[in-house]
């Protein structure tokens, strides 16, 4: 996609949502950690069912601790894979009492280095806890950026350098949330909403939905 086509892409979806926030509830740094961990292989809304009570009890690394691993299995009980999460979650609390001071670091391989944070996970929380401007290239930000043309790309790596690289600064806080609300509520897996699309004469996707 040519750069003033990257730049009328990007300046549709600021209008239609200047200020685009994630979905998962938290109440600071470290509980969005957490969320964005528990997300993996799950859904937003499925994920916040469980965290706000969780969360009412549990916003610090010690608070988690104290929990203990069979208290937070019996709060994430219902998201996929809760045996495993609970574990990471555990281990990386208490690597954040011993090695960070109980904060959350805002550097990409100190998070990455966390049991259960990915590079994804990693972008996220520096995305929003901290205002970094980096882009975690999911499914639906995969999705996107191959259907219409923005930054195809064979890998969610390969897709997410082509971003960060393509993506004008001043979008680059934003664009994030503005692909990712694309993709789960417009540009679906199986049949987008192309009729709804505010980018659709942008896009180069073949098989464009009609009304």
């Amino acid at each position: 996609m040519k750069k003033a086509d990257v730049v009328e892409f990007y300046s549709h979806l600021q209008a239609a949502d200047p200020e685009p926030v994630g979905e998962l509830h938290y109440v600071n740094p470290y509980t969005l950690l957490v969320a964005v961990a528990l997300s993996a292989q799950a859904t937003d809304v499925g994920v916040n069912k469980a965290t706000r009570p969780l969360f009412k009890k549990v916003k610090t690394p010690e608070a988690m601790v104290k929990l203990g691993l069979a208290g937070l299995k019996d709060h994430i009980k219902t998201i996929g894979l809760f045996n495993t999460k609970a574990k990471n979650v555990i281990a990386l609390s208490e690597i954040l009492i011993a090695q960070h001071g109980s904060v959350v670091p805002d550097d990409q391989a100190a998070l990455e280095a966390l049991p259960g944070v990915g590079r994804k996970t990693a972008n996220v929380v520096r995305n929003i806890a901290f205002g970094a401007p980096t882009i975690a290239v999911d499914t639906h930000i995969f999705r996107v950026s191959n259907r219409t043309g923005l930054a195809p790309g064979k890998t969610p790596l390969a897709v997410e350098k082509k971003l960060l690289k393509a993506t004008p600064p001043e979008f680059a806080l934003h664009a994030h949330h503005w692909l990712i609300l694309l993709g789960r509520y417009i540009c679906k897996a199986r049949k987008p909403d192309c009729p709804k699309c505010r980018v659709i004469d942008l896009c180069r996707y073949k098989a464009k939905t009609t009304l």
